[in-house]
């Protein structure tokens, strides 16, 4: 099973932004819930910084050196299993 990860990313209104994803598929995300902790308090407040993501590493990072899982990002937690079918 090879791993999805992020290879763009386009911020939206509010903390949502649109991920397009290494399989193909585009998926939307609101992250507000996962910009926690002091590194993240000025991109939750301002959205000129919220903006400023790029997509590295197959992820999002923002130039402060935040970043978040893209394990998370993506599937809200771990990878779904790989199946019987996957590994054939």
């Amino acid at each position: 099973m090879k791993l999805v990860r992020v290879c763009a990313a386009r911020p939206m209104d509010g903390h949502r932004v649109q991920l397009t994803l290494t399989d193909g598929r585009v998926i939307e995300r609101d992250v507000g819930p996962m910009l926690t902790g002091p590194i993240f308090s000025e991109i939750r407040s301002n959205p000129v910084r919220f903006r400023e993501m790029r997509v590295e590493g197959g992820t999002l990072v923002w130039p402060n050196g935040a970043d978040l899982c893209p394990d998370v990002l993506i599937w809200g937690g771990l990878p779904p299993a790989e199946t019987a079918s996957d590994a054939a």
